[in-house]
């Protein structure tokens, strides 16, 4: 969901809901991420870096253009808040 902004101009926030036991694939943004977990428990693993467990309240922030993954580790889904600087993208890494 768009809390503000335009996720194709700069400077957009986002709801970004994962259903529980679920996880994103490897990819990577133009944009950095300052995100806030808002529900649920969820590790981010970013390329080069050591995995990281964030529970509800904790923020975490995403360098941009580098490879990562996400993991719901909850049953319930996880519930994320991601300020984006640059427009909203997202590329796979194979």
């Amino acid at each position: 969901a768009v809390l503000q902004g335009n996720p194709a101009k700069p400077n957009a926030d986002i709801f970004f809901k994962m259903e529980g036991n679920s996880s994103v694939p490897n990819h990577w943004h133009h944009s950095a991420e300052r995100m806030v977990l808002i529900s649920g428990k969820m590790e981010v693993n970013y390329k080069g870096q050591s995995p990281k467990v964030i529970r509800t309240g904790m923020y975490a922030y995403g360098p941009p253009e580098k490879p990562h993954t996400a993991s719901c580790l909850s049953d319930d889904p996880c519930i994320l808040f991601i300020a984006f600087n640059k427009p909203v993208d997202a590329f796979p890494v194979n």
